[in-house]
């Protein structure tokens, strides 16, 4: 099928009944099947698959191709069979055991054409108890690389490959290894690629385990066969990444994955001098990646089982296996040992004098987890009130230093403020097993902006609030907010202050997604204005046809007595203000203007908040004239005519005479 989007290449070997499947969620792509052409290589089945072939052909006319060939015990030489048979401008590898989601060729092709990109993977999903990787499909990614990305955490060749990078740089699978030849295409593949792509926003790939475990990755026994192909890996990544953070970076993957896999499942189960042999081949095959500046980059276990090969202690690493096991089982943390501000992991041999083994091999301090809650988060006049728990997990809340951080979102100042500690027994004992005991870990704080800079207000901008949990010489910092109790309000709330400079405006609120708390100050953020409401329905008083009533609404929480205003202007230099009333919790309010009191002129207003103002409504059209009598003489106020754009009022004394011919006429 010349001309094809994408070549779909399945190598088959007795994949039934699952064959099946697969090749319907292909001929199903909502791509089209005249973009299509699926290519299967039978690699000596002898299960039926041959004769289902056959049938999917006439289900399918025109969209298989199918060569068969003798069994060649394992999946390179019939995936190269295919890609040499493929004609498309994109090749998707595809196990005869998995199946694609109904949109995936269309996403992934459509994302590599957009980014012009050369490798897309799409998200994949276990099924049937298959683990999947998870960590490079956190987002959608239109185009990064290997090295900025977690894409080398997955090797395996079910992606979306650019044919013409595949062919420029004769990329095939090795033929001489039964396993790990899908690293070695998919990383060379990746090393050479122009950019690129993830799907993570759709199921691309469901990865099936098959009910017999038959996956071949799964028959393949024995750490040899490992041993084998990661010595490649190595050699592809000092031959094509420069020292440096680069190759590092996918040293990491297999100084930590491949080991502990290969340990684990493959070198317990050998004989005891195969065991040896092993260590020693797997110590030589890690040496040029390892280098003490990669320690920041493992985690403490991955130290110490690398250690432990480094220096060939066989019963140290069958014994640190077993350990893993148990831990993996109880899903408890482990125990640390905290010295000298540092936190080590209660590891097999910590500080066993006949090993001698480094403390960096069990130094956890940067792992270490910081559990928060905020019981109280309550703003009131220009004061945050605050307290919770914060400890560190696993470090027993002794000499504890715990301090609230303000930090200015745009630059680098930032205020720690004391905090009173206070008890929390039983604090704990619910998580873990009731192993820690954290009774120490409670806190009060308060902050007043006009006190909380070094004595000084806090200047305008978005202070971030931080809690720096300290414990037996560990300090550890932490946004918090995101976890607090039911009845602490997430929602941002306004007050208007008075301050030494006059009104301010505070806001405490909670930031998206993590929703952590923020204190904008000076409406960086949050302005004042929108807060402010007015009715649109002026209407006189009842029973007082002289009163104006103004109603609205202030959604600010909380302002100084007196502070807001309904101010009318003469445009002649006079300015009366009314003050507002609160009518209800949620901030409705009304204003009474006695129009009688208003010199002669026309009036216009608004409604202030201190250096806040919106503008009033105009007044109805339909509004009745307001009528009294001052100094015997007759007054009235009524919209000014003309004016439905804004609030004007019109106060004057009324003529007799044209009162009187118009009365007469």
């Amino acid at each position: 099928m010349s001309g094809a989007t994408v070549s779909v290449v399945i190598a088959a070997y007795n994949a039934m009944p699952y064959l099946t499947q697969c090749i319907a969620s292909v001929a199903e792509q909502s791509i089209g099947r005249d973009r299509l052409e699926v290519i299967v290589v039978d690699d000596g089945s002898t299960d039926g698959t041959a004769a289902e072939l056959e049938r999917l052909k006439d289900t399918y006319p025109g969209l298989l191709r199918v060569f068969r060939q003798q069994n060649s015990g394992g999946p390179s030489a019939p995936r190269n069979a295919g890609l040499d048979h493929a004609t498309g401008t994109f090749v998707f590898f595809l196990d005869a055991d998995d199946r694609l989601g109904p949109e995936a060729l269309e996403r992934m092709v459509r994302m590599a054409e957009e980014n012009g990109t050369d490798v897309v993977l799409g998200k994949m999903v276990g099924v049937g108890g298959r683990g999947a990787p998870t960590s490079m499909f956190r987002r959608n990614q239109p185009r990064t690389d290997v090295f900025s990305s977690r894409v080398y955490w997955t090797l395996n060749p079910m992606k979306l490959f650019r044919r013409e990078l595949l062919e420029r740089h004769g990329l095939r699978f090795p033929t001489d290894l039964a396993i790990g030849e899908d690293q070695l295409f998919v990383g060379a593949a990746y090393l050479h690629a122009s950019g690129i792509s993830v799907v993570a926003d759709y199921d691309c790939l469901y990865w099936v385990l098959r009910e017999d475990e038959g996956n071949i990755t799964r028959r393949l026994k024995g750490s040899h066969l490992r041993l084998r192909f990661l010595p490649r890996m190595v050699d592809l990544i000092l031959e094509h990444v420069p020292p440096g953070p680069g190759r590092d970076h996918l040293a990491h993957r297999h100084l930590t994955v491949e080991v502990q896999q290969l340990l684990a499942d493959q070198l317990v189960f050998e004989p005891r001098a195969t065991q040896r042999k092993m260590l020693g081949q797997l110590a030589e095959i890690i040496e040029p990646l390892w280098h003490e500046g990669m320690n920041e980059r493992l985690s403490a276990m991955a130290r110490l089982r690398l250690h432990l090969v480094r220096h060939r202690m066989l019963d140290e690493v069958l014994e640190l296996v077993e350990f893993e096991k148990r831990l993996a089982r109880t899903e408890v943390a482990t125990p640390v040992l905290v010295d000298g501000g540092r936190a080590l992991a209660r590891y097999p041999f910590l500080r066993d004098p006949e090993r001698a083994i480094p403390d960096l091999c069990y130094d956890v301090t940067a792992q270490l987890g910081v559990r928060h809650h905020v019981a109280r988060a309550e703003l009131k006049g220009g004061v945050l009130h605050l307290a919770g728990h914060g400890y560190l997990h696993r470090v027993e809340t002794r000499d504890v230093t715990t301090e609230l951080v303000l930090r200015e979102r745009t630059g680098a100042t930032e205020y720690r403020l004391p905090v009173t500690h206070t008890a929390t027994p039983g604090l704990g004992a619910e998580r873990d097993e009731g192993r820690y005991v954290y009774d120490l870990a409670g806190f009060e704080a308060t902050v007043d902006i006009t006190s909380a800079a070094d004595g000084e207000p806090l200047t305008d901008g978005l202070w971030d609030i931080s809690l720096a949990v300290g414990a037996q010489g560990i300090t550890k910092e932490v946004r918090i907010g995101s976890k607090r109790g039911d009845d602490v309000s997430g929602a941002a709330d306004t007050r208007i202050v008075a301050t030494g400079g006059g009104l301010r405006a505070v806001t405490l609120y909670t930031t998206r997604p993590y929703g952590n708390f923020t204190l904008d100050l000076g409406e960086t953020k949050h302005k004042v204005p929108p807060l402010l409401h007015v009715d649109e329905d002026i209407r006189w008083a009842d029973g007082a046809r002289t009163e104006l009533r103004i109603g609205g609404r202030c959604d600010a929480a909380e302002h100084p007595e007196g502070a807001l205003v309904v101010a009318l202007d003469d445009g002649a230099g006079t300015t009366v203000t009314f003050p507002a009333r609160r009518t209800s919790p949620d901030g409705a309010f009304d204003v009474t203007v006695p129009v009688d009191t208003l010199p002669a002129g026309v009036w216009t207003g608004e409604l202030r908040l201190g250096p806040w103002a919106v503008p009033l409504p105009a007044l109805p059209a339909g509004l009745a004239p307001a009528k009294w009598r001052r100094r015997a003489l007759p007054w009235y106020a009524r919209p000014l005519p003309g004016r439905s754009d804004r609030f004007a009022l019109k106060v004057a004394k009324t003529d007799l005479v044209k009162a009187l011919a118009k009365r007469f006429r």
